[in-house]
């Protein structure tokens, strides 16, 4: 039990939030307007007659070609043995200018030897960083260069993948497994298909940071819930934006 909360220590949960690049797609680079009606074409909807360029807004930010990530959440849990009690840390990170958004999470990230945790990570997140890193001329900090390196050695955990296990037929809500262990919903006030429309029409960036908040938390708590280790532990939140606390190595 106390190796598991060692290495737990070590976990960095996130979630990342992301829009299309512009608002309009008659906004794109003409180069870039041209390949994403490529890709829409293969694209398949209810209603396959739609006009040039009218699934952009809706369908261009999960595709870090098109897309670009607007906020992002961590958080972390500290162990206190004597206490048996869990801090569990959180912030997020979020800037007018993406290449300086992840500039400050390369910051982060150098800063310790970190496991990254997230629901879908495998497929999407970290994936979906280390493109729009360098897209925006960010050299990719060490957790997230997989290139030439074994398995073992990919310091990556994946939610979804952990529920899987070895099955690789469906795709697994974060939300389901939130409503199967008990865990309270991320999705009160805003859901992922909202978000476009929060960031572009509404100009609304601190609803956006909330729900990725908690998004990471649900993460870390379905995390804890996939390995038991003992009843009743005491997980306190702390978001560190609201408070002078901060991370140290």
């Amino acid at each position: 039990m106390a190796d598991f909360f060692d290495q737990l220590n070590d976990i960095l949960f996130l979630d990342i939030e992301t829009a299309s690049l512009t608002e309009r797609f008659e906004e794109l680079p003409e180069r870039i307007q041209e390949e994403w009606l490529r890709k829409e074409r293969n694209i398949q909807t209810i209603e396959n007659n739609h006009e040039p360029g009218s699934l952009y807004f809706d369908r261009a930010g999960i595709h870090a070609e098109f897309g670009q990530v607007v906020c992002i959440g961590v958080g972390y849990f500290q162990w206190k043995k004597k206490d048996k009690k869990l801090d569990f840390r959180s912030k997020c990170y979020a800037n007018d200018e993406e290449k300086e958004l992840l500039l400050e999470f390369k910051a982060l990230l150098e800063k310790k030897k970190w496991v990254l945790c997230a629901h879908n990570g495998k497929e999407f997140d970290f994936p979906y960083l280390c493109r729009r890193m360098l897209i925006n001329g960010v050299a990719l900090p060490e957790p997230l260069q997989i290139s030439g390196k074994k398995p073992w050695e990919v310091r990556h955990l994946d939610t979804m993948e952990l529920w899987k296990f070895g099955d690789y037929k469906h795709y697994t809500r974060l939300e389901l497994l939130a409503s199967v262990f008990g865990i309270p919903s991320s999705k009160d006030d805003l859901d992922g298909s909202q978000v476009n429309t929060t960031f572009h029409l509404e100009k609304d960036i601190e609803k956006i940071k909330k729900y990725c908040l908690r998004d990471v938390e649900v993460t870390a708590r379905v995390y804890m819930a996939m390995n038991p280790q003992m009843d009743d532990i005491e997980i306190e939140i702390i978001h560190l934006e609201d408070s002078n606390n901060e991370h140290k190595d």
